[in-house]
């Protein structure tokens, strides 16, 4: 094996461990919150399956089950269509990485955009669906996403069942809602495998969630690390890297690493003098 090859194996299974620890650090200083500590935001409820008994409205106007309609890798992402904050946001960030994706949609992977407020009517999902499909460039995407990326209304009932599944906290302030931008990603059975948090995926992202779901395979949030790592500035309006808190783990992590190679280094043995 080449120097240079050796180089970066070892360098890969560094990184690679130094994240891992950082994982397992953030979960020390801040544990998994329960469903009763948060009431806005996303308590992961990875390896659940989601429950038969979700009624959706489609974009036809019919009745369908979700299990019915998850049958491939599905990113379920929770909105309500007269939303004046984040979910804009939200679907054109959904709309820019299936734009950019190599996967097709429709055939690797599908997402079901789901309202809920169940006041509003799948009318209003099916126009703000145009919306964002216009903000795609790739004609052939466009038309793939038309099959691809569905729309759903609910009731009530349903609603609380699919959100209370996947651990997506909102509340209902006035005529709107307070809640998160999150994406939930399951497997073609319905087990919850990644979590996307936030208005921005990397393409690598998308693709990781999306392949290790197709295999029924549960990850770990990446932003939970990117959170460890960032502390948010509110004058500066914009994330910094919280250099104390990283480089105190990894000196630790360095310091684990050298106690367990001093405790289980291979004592020489002592050559007596043979007179």
């Amino acid at each position: 094996m080449k120097i240079s090859q050796l180089y970066k194996i070892i360098t890969h299974t560094l990184v690679l461990s130094i994240i891992t620890f950082i994982s397992f650090a953030q979960e020390v200083i801040n544990p998994a919150a329960s469903d009763d500590d948060v009431e806005i935001g996303v308590v992961e409820h990875l390896n659940e399956y989601l429950p038969d008994s979700i009624l959706l409205i489609n974009e036809k106007g019919e009745q369908v089950w979700l299990a019915d309609v998850i049958d491939k890798p599905t990113v379920i992402n929770f909105v309500y269509y007269r939303c004046p904050g984040i979910c804009s946001p939200l679907m054109e960030a959904v709309a820019g990485i299936m734009d950019q994706s190599e996967l097709v949609p429709g055939v690797d992977y599908q997402v079901l955009t789901i309202s809920f407020d169940p006041r509003e009517t799948i009318d209003l999902g099916i126009r703000k669906k145009t919306n964002y499909l216009h903000l795609m460039n790739n004609p052939q995407k466009i038309e793939e996403a038309k099959t691809g990326w569905l729309f759903f209304v609910s009731d009530s009932a349903s609603i609380i069942k699919a959100t209370n599944a996947t651990g997506f906290k909102y509340k209902k302030t006035g005529n709107d809602f307070l809640h998160a931008a999150s994406l939930t990603v399951t497997s073609p059975d319905g087990k919850i495998t990644r979590y996307l948090n936030g208005m921005y995926f990397l393409p690598f992202e998308w693709k990781m969630a999306i392949v290790e779901a197709s295999e029924g395979k549960a990850g770990p949030t990446l932003n939970k690390v990117l959170r460890f790592c960032f502390s948010y500035d509110p004058v500066g309006q914009s994330y910094v890297l919280n250099i104390t808190k990283v480089s105190g783990t990894i000196i630790i992590f360095f310091a684990l690493v050298l106690l367990l190679f001093l405790v289980l280094k291979p004592k020489r043995r002592k050559i007596s003098n043979i007179e």
